[in-house]
């Protein structure tokens, strides 16, 4: 078995744009030298504008695809997106309970509509309680750390709140700060472990917290620490979105294969 190339295993929906889900995890993936390997968890119709519908998979094929890969190859991270119904959540725990020692990478991907998101009430609720406890991290925006942390009020509360759940590390993105840039920051158990300061850039690439999250995946699968791997995922993800590219008639789509135009 070669094992000279990292497997991850990304579990989120299916984008027809490519703008986020399965396609963007390939190319962030790809772009950083591992293999990818998908567990579809719902069909969505839409376009770069908006999104028309989405359709979650059946809670037992998520479960047997899931275990189909997991039995036969040796993964070496997993990032979990957008994931449909509570069902899903929970047929996802009961793979994820079994294996334990997989490096596990959550974005809450508030991306699609509020209602069917996984911030959605009963869909928070049960990512919170089954999931989190399974979590080497978890990388909310701000938008979506308020919508998660209902107990605090700023931003450091936040991040307790939602260590308190289990998840090890929580990346905090988007935090505005001086001279137009923006402030992400890194927490574990103890708080605040260390502040990255970057330049804003213009409104927000479509699939832009996806490609963190899986940037940071495929880090900690090549081995890197959690420091080395947020801060390599950072520089990686600004420069996909400060080369975004717009191919339709809605927002802009990072490019997450920027380095092959040098």
């Amino acid at each position: 078995m070669d094992t000279s190339q990292p497997i991850v295993l990304t579990v989120t929906h299916h984008d027809p744009s490519g703008s986020a889900g399965l396609t963007a995890d390939t190319e962030t993936a790809v772009s950083l030298g591992c293999h990818i390997t998908s567990v579809v968890s719902a069909i969505s119709v839409g376009d770069t504008r908006e999104l028309l519908g989405v359709a979650p998979v059946d809670d037992s094929l998520l479960v047997e695809q899931a275990r189909a890969i997991l039995e036969d190859m040796p993964i070496a991270a997993i990032k979990i997106g957008y994931l449909g119904s509570v069902e899903n959540v929970r047929a996802l725990h009961s793979v994820l309970r079994d294996y334990p020692q997989i490096p596990v990478i959550i974005d809450p991907d508030a991306t699609l509509a509020d209602k069917e998101s996984l911030l959605a009430p009963p869909l928070w609720e049960a990512a919170s309680s089954l999931l989190l406890p399974y979590a080497t991290m978890v990388c909310p925006n701000r938008r979506e750390a308020r919508a998660m942390a209902v107990e605090a009020d700023v931003f450091d509360a936040m991040a307790q709140e939602l260590l308190e759940s289990g998840c090890r590390y929580l990346l905090l993105t988007g935090v505005p700060a001086c001279d137009k840039q923006l402030e992400n920051r890194l927490y574990d158990e103890r708080g605040l472990v260390r502040q990255f300061h970057w330049k804003q850039l213009p409104p927000a690439a479509y699939g832009s917290c996806g490609t963190l999250a899986t940037a940071i995946a495929c880090h900690i699968a090549h081995g890197l620490t959690v420091i080395e791997a947020v801060s390599r995922s950072q520089q990686f993800t600004w420069n996909a979105i400060a080369d975004s590219r717009r191919l339709g008639m809605g927002r802009p789509i990072p490019n997450r294969l920027f380095w092959t135009k040098r």
